[in-house]
């Protein structure tokens, strides 16, 4: 397991990953482009997403919590039934792992029934690193409450916003 002290920089370069991530989504006039990077407590990758990696209405932490066999759908339904997704014999070790995004993870979503911070939360992730707040141009924000809310430690890491709204400039040139 990483030392605490080790967190700091270990967050920086793995939100610089997710910030890389975000730079390979197709660029889009209604949606932000943002990478994630799960990571386990010892360091290993475990996921992988960007925005619009496999269909034009993916989200980044959507795209990487499939791969890990947790699509939405069943991600939602354990959250309607009140419990963490079951991922076989990975329940506990997402409940340590983090989930570095560049982006905070929505808290609603025009094109699916679940956002991403009800699909964190229902995956049982149990820790998210984010470089920047949504801002209020396309959607109001406000998943970074909810995971906190939810018991879900969230930290946000301002030093990288600027790298993070660089990919979104063209949503920001208002």
């Amino acid at each position: 397991m990483t030392e605490p002290a080790a967190w700091p920089e270990a967050d920086r370069h793995w939100l610089l990953e997710a910030i890389g991530l975000s730079r390979q989504c197709p660029q889009s006039p209604t949606a932000y482009s943002v990478g994630a990077v799960l990571v386990a407590a010892d360091g290993r990758v475990l996921s992988t997403g960007y925005s619009r990696e496999s269909g034009p209405e993916d989200h980044a932490e959507e795209a990487a919590l499939a791969k890990l066999g947790l699509p939405g759908a069943a991600a939602a339904a354990a959250a309607a039934a009140g419990g963490a997704a079951a991922v076989a014999g990975g329940a506990q070790e997402l409940a340590t792992a983090t989930l570095y995004s560049s982006l905070e993870p929505c808290a609603v979503r025009a094109s699916r029934p679940v956002p991403c911070a009800d699909l964190i939360i229902a995956s049982g992730i149990g820790r998210v690193v984010i470089a920047w707040i949504e801002p209020p141009v396309l959607a109001p924000g406000g998943g970074a409450s909810r995971l906190h809310a939810a018991g879900v430690e969230v930290i946000e890491m301002p030093e990288l916003a600027a790298a993070a709204r660089e990919v979104n400039a063209h949503l920001l040139a208002c």
